[in-house]
């Protein structure tokens, strides 16, 4: 496979590092292409690693003849909504949380979805 095709396809899949309090490092992954792979102290250097181990797999699953899975890099623009069903009890309890903190109950998700 030439490097630019194979780069291409590396491109598809989302790479992620994030940091493991429970490791105390960043540790890299590219769901649903690998999960949890590599790790270190530097974020920057998990990143070049991660890149080049999902190049590897992208290879050993061609050559071994197996399919990749479906890209996961998206190109969409997102609007910044997005409906969320729940329980009549929890959308009570979220409204009046908001009310104590004196936020609108949308702010109120927004600032908890953001913190988990």
């Amino acid at each position: 496979m030439k490097r630019n095709e194979l780069k291409t396809k590396a491109a598809r899949f989302t790479k992620l590092v994030e940091w493991s309090a429970a490791d105390a490092c960043f540790v890299g992954s590219a769901p649903p292409l690998i999960g949890p792979c590599c790790h270190g102290d530097d974020e920057a250097k998990v990143f070049g690693e991660l890149c080049q181990i999902v190049e590897e797999w992208i290879v050993n699953l061609e050559t071994d003849g197996k399919a990749l899975p479906a890209a996961t890099v998206d190109r969409r623009k997102y609007s910044g909504k997005f409906v969320l069903r729940v329980e009549p009890i929890l959308h009570r309890r979220l409204a009046l949380k908001a009310l104590a903190e004196g936020e609108s109950l949308n702010s109120y998700c927004a600032k908890a979805l953001a913190k988990a």
